[in-house]
């Protein structure tokens, strides 16, 4: 595609060249190419036309690149920035004030440090346990208002830079300004006044706002910090489709997978899921489309779900769909353990491109099969060297 003679070529190219070109390359055209890819591992896997495909529906969490977000860690990451961004921009443009920036920075993470290493009293003496409670408290509060002091003078600088037309430095610090608020309400709420924080108005990360607090029941996996992915795979284990859930559940978007799956694989006959996708309106959504829709019910079954679910189809398809867990954890091989890319652009590229990696690998895997089944084939039709006598 490049133009290399081959694997001895000895062209090379900067990171920010790969990186430029690589983030050219849309979600569209990468399902385009996943799709071309797939059609082709069918046809190594002697797949006729016509033939059926079974699929498996499952989602799972692809991890952002976030620190574990607490309140304390969160105003610092907001306020090191603001720092940063005013006191560079200051120095650059010759406006007084922040000659020290990089002192402030250190004296607040000194502050956060010392919250982070006073721990909750266990100890059943009432004087200790107030005594720890005090300097819990104390310790917030001093963290807050060298915070608050830092925030006020940065917020009174900007009148100063937008008059030396630094209005990329305002913005970002207007920006970062807003959570640093939001996070010393919530500090003072939380720790100081004992109030429990409502989930919708928590932010799990600055920097990468698309961030989920996930939890998907497993075990030694309390919680997970990311964006859900759904994914389609089939029984010769490529992965059909996938949808990246922003705000929906499994339940939202059973039926949009398989209608949108079978707009590019029209073969797709069957497909299993589990509980977690279940409800009245995907039962019936998804048994008009479906010659056999494996879903099974949450709660006690009436006779007709016993009957549906005691099927030959439906017990068979149920067996076979824990195999999707080897799907996800060969995708998590191949990138999809932590997303490494910035926004939600990138990370619709980051998936879209770890899927485009598996399924080539998968068709490698295939192709090496059948090489190895036909070399032992002849080492079989070799006639045996005969015995001297």
């Amino acid at each position: 595609m490049l133009g290399h003679s081959g694997w001895d070529d000895q062209t090379h190219y900067a990171l920010q060249t790969l990186i430029d070109n690589v983030s050219l390359l849309s979600p569209s055209v990468l399902a385009q190419l996943n799709q071309f890819i797939v059609d082709v591992g069918h046809e190594v896997v002697k797949k006729k036309p016509g033939d059926e495909l079974r699929g498996r529906c499952d989602s799972f969490v692809v991890e952002t690149d976030v620190h574990y977000p607490t309140d304390g860690n969160l105003l610092w990451d907001a306020m090191r920035t603001i720092i940063e961004v005013v006191g560079s921009a200051c120095e650059a443009n010759g406006i007084g004030g922040w000659r020290q920036y990089r002192y402030h920075q250190q004296a607040l993470k000194r502050l956060l440090r010392k919250t982070q290493k006073l721990r909750h009293s266990t100890s059943a003496d009432p004087q200790k346990h107030a005594q720890q409670c005090q300097r819990i408290d104390q310790a917030y509060r001093t963290y807050l208002a060298k915070a608050t002091g830092l925030l006020d003078k940065a917020q009174a600088t900007l009148p100063s830079l937008v008059a030396c037309g630094a209005v990329a430095a305002v913005a970002k610090i207007e920006h970062y300004a807003v959570h640093a608020e939001r996070q010393l309400d919530q500090i003072e709420r939380r720790v100081l006044n004992g109030e429990t924080i409502p989930h919708d108005e928590k932010v799990f990360s600055l920097f990468e706002p698309h961030t989920r607090w996930l939890s998907k029941g497993k075990a030694g996996v309390p919680v997970e910090l990311g964006v859900a992915v759904c994914v389609v795979e089939d029984q010769h284990q490529f992965v059909l489709h996938h949808r990246i859930l922003w705000d929906e559940t499994d339940r939202d978007v059973a039926v949009v997978m398989v209608e949108q799956t079978q707009a590019r694989f029209p073969d797709l006959t069957q497909c299993s899921f589990d509980r977690g996708f279940h409800s009245q309106a995907n039962q019936q959504a998804l048994a008009a489309l479906l010659a056999v829709a494996i879903l099974p019910k949450t709660g006690r079954l009436s006779a007709a779900d016993k009957a549906r679910e005691s099927h030959d189809a439906f017990v068979q398809g149920r067996c076979q769909h824990p195999a999707v867990e080897s799907c996800i954890n060969h995708l998590e091989h191949r990138g999809l353990d932590r997303c490494r890319a910035t926004g939600k652009d990138g990370f619709e590229r980051y998936v879209a491109l770890s899927i485009v990696a598996a399924n080539p690998h998968r068709l490698g895997l295939y192709d090496q099969a059948q090489e190895k089944a036909r070399l032992a084939k002849l080492a079989r039709r070799k006639p045996k060297p005969r015995l001297a006598a």
